[in-house]
């Protein structure tokens, strides 16, 4: 008789966490039990397929309560905990950094100390088994000129609140392998598009601007270069990561598609000019506005990931261009996934974007 495999995921109703959830649902026999703190990022809308499925425990709670993180391994015995928990949004992160202090730092520390005393009441063989996988950023190695690429070895040169409080809990990850032996795994990815993100992000929000004839806004001069991953192409990359990465290591995650804010932006356009040929707005490229960039912005992010792709296989399936299709192509036909987060109703109250 087969035991089912589980997993904690921390984060499994944000916008990664939920594709990985879902992904897991689809594609593998694994169990899922799925803590998180429904902030304004979390959605239970995007986990509606798999509310009723066996093998997906969704539990509201936060990383950071170390009481009911223990009760849930204690449960469980999860082999695995993967980490998606953090508040991500850069611009938040400057108006407001303590929230991202508090999740991304010290809940962080708290879900380690709840693993490192679980791992250590483990069986010898479940022990070695065991790994804590924390789901990073390229944007803890600061910014790049117009060339070179961010390595694993890459110094660390946080330069928003957000970015800070990820370098933290690397930090941290990395100190409880070197100092306890915790058998941990770091991801640090490049910048994620795909189905179920949060409309505030670039993509989702040119296209809900783009339908609606509201302007494209663009800091500065649209410059800002940064390396798209395909969230699916992420969630594969994890999984390698996961069955086959080498406890204490880090492996950066990309997808080999540089572009410019801009560029992005007029791709975008273009698609939903051919997507969507009777819209009004058409050419949607006559939206795009520039507007004042934002503190501390970034240059230029480019991931190099030969380490993953030489010691574990992987790498990306899709192209920009291929995954933004697909991207674009739900977004029109997931209207009222989308309009229930712009007026608040997935959590029951107005949100106010505009």
């Amino acid at each position: 008789m087969t035991t089912t495999r589980t997993w904690l995921v921390t984060g499994g109703a944000g916008f990664i966490g939920g594709n990985f959830v879902l992904r897991q649902m689809q594609q593998s026999d694994i169990h899922i039990i799925n803590l998180d703190a429904l902030t304004y990022a979390g959605n239970l809308d995007t986990l509606e397929s798999v509310k009723d499925n066996p093998r997906h425990d969704f539990v509201l709670g936060s990383i950071g309560d170390r009481a009911l993180v223990d009760y849930l391994l204690s449960r469980y015995q999860p082999e695995a905990i993967v980490n998606f928990a953090a508040e991500s949004h850069v611009d938040r992160s400057i108006d407001s950094p303590d929230a991202f202090v508090q999740t991304n730092v010290v809940g962080t520390a708290q879900l380690l100390e709840s693993a490192r005393h679980y791992w250590r009441t483990l069986a010898s063989e479940a022990a070695a088994r065991f790994r804590f996988l924390h789901v990073s950023t390229d944007e803890v190695y600061g910014t790049l000129g117009p060339t070179g690429k961010f390595t694993e070895t890459t110094p660390y040169q946080p330069n928003s609140p957000y970015s800070a409080t990820k370098a933290g809990s690397d930090h941290l990850v990395r100190a409880y392998f070197h100092t306890y032996g915790l058998p941990t795994l770091t991801t640090n990815c490049s910048n994620n598009y795909g189905p179920y993100q949060f409309p505030e992000k670039l993509i989702p929000l040119m296209i809900q601007h783009a339908l609606a004839g509201k302007a494209l806004p663009i800091y500065g001069q649209g410059t800002n270069v940064r390396d798209w991953l395909y969230v699916e192409d992420h969630c594969s990359a994890i999984e390698t990561v996961l069955e086959r990465g080498r406890p204490g290591e880090t492996y950066n995650i990309g997808g080999n598609s540089e572009r410019t804010n801009l560029e992005v932006v007029q791709t975008l356009c273009r698609l939903l000019d051919e997507l969507c040929p009777s819209s009004p707005h058409r050419p949607h490229q006559q939206l795009v506005t520039f507007v004042a960039d934002r503190p501390g912005h970034d240059l230029r992010y480019a991931i190099d990931a030969t380490k993953i792709k030489t010691e574990l296989g992987w790498e990306p399936k899709e192209s920009f261009d291929s995954g933004l299709c697909k991207t674009v192509q739900w977004y029109l036909t997931h209207a009222d996934w989308v309009n229930r987060v712009m007026d608040g109703s997935y959590r029951g109250e107005r949100l106010g974007l505009n």
